[in-house]
């Protein structure tokens, strides 16, 4: 990507070299998450699951405690990069409301190292990105760009720059209603057909990330040769389907609830070839269309 002169987003927590504060219970997804890393690493996806929920001590608290260290020059690249992405999200976005009426109120997009305490409960690395919306803020461990290439095989900037823009997609989501609307339904529903609507939602966001760049780039010019090749290879390998199968050799449908890998693909390019928010109709259209 080309990011020279591009400004960097004051909406920024540097909380890195932080650690500690009140732990909250693990939720589902977390669990999901650490299972599923402990298998693509080779672990014992149970005894990953039950480190982090003992960790986490179900709500038990545990004082902060603060600490500094020197930050390598890659890491201090990323956290550069970072701040100009959400920089770039917010100049598209704060345009993208205007034109329908509406005032977009930006997210802040916290860095963290290991663990973090947030409104949603306690964050941890092995979550990787994340929303929340009870403080509207995306929480973001630079190391997860590091295991997206060393571990999932996805590098390179526009790449990374579709994940956190993967994460403003659900402040988007919470702007408009759509995410509180999803999780109300979510709450009433058996696993299997929450799972469903957490797709929808996902999907909602990748949707959300190519709009992103399809004015990002018309604005700025910021793709460059193989850009939107990293962003589709990242797309497919954080599919369900691709995710599951590499973990255990198969996969279960009904578990999904982020999508397949054709999904995330064919709606981030949805709005990447298109940019126009009225073509992100995951709520709208049937299965067999998503």
């Amino acid at each position: 990507m080309r990011l020279d002169g591009r400004r960097e987003s004051s909406n920024v927590e540097d909380r890195r070299g932080m650690s500690g504060g009140a732990k909250a219970g693990m939720g589902i997804g977390g669990i999901i998450i650490v299972a599923l890393m402990a298998w693509l690493t080779g672990g014992d996806p149970v005894a990953a699951v039950m480190q982090e929920v003992q960790q986490n001590n179900f709500g038990g608290n545990s004082e902060v405690t603060e600490g500094q260290r020197e930050f390598t020059e890659e890491e201090q690249a990323l956290a550069k990069f970072s701040t100009q992405i959400l920089g770039g999200t917010e100049d598209v976005w704060t345009e993208i409301f205007q034109k329908n009426g509406a005032q977009y109120q930006v997210p802040k997009m916290v860095l963290y190292t290991g663990g973090v305490s947030t409104a949603c409960g306690q964050g941890s690395a092995a979550m990787g990105p994340f929303y929340c919306s009870g403080d509207q803020k995306l929480y973001i461990d630079l190391s997860f760009f590091t295991t997206m290439k060393k571990q999932l095989g996805a590098d390179g900037d526009f790449a990374y720059a579709y994940v956190i823009a993967h994460e403003v997609g659900h402040h988007v989501e919470y702007l408009t209603g759509i995410l509180a609307k999803a999780h109300e339904q979510m709450a009433k529903l058996p696993e299997a057909e929450a799972n469903k609507l957490s797709v929808r939602l996902e999907l909602l966001a990748d949707f959300y990330a190519g709009v992103w760049a399809h004015h990002d780039n018309k604005r700025f010019g910021s793709l460059e040769d193989g850009d939107i090749e990293e962003a589709i290879k990242c797309a497919q390998v954080i599919g369900d389907d691709y995710l599951q199968t590499k973990a255990r050799g198969y996969a279960v449908p009904e578990s999904f609830n982020h999508g397949t890998s054709k999904q995330r693909m064919k709606w981030f390019k949805l709005g990447l070839e298109t940019g126009d928010i009225s073509k992100g109709t995951t709520f709208q259209c049937s299965d067999a269309e998503l």
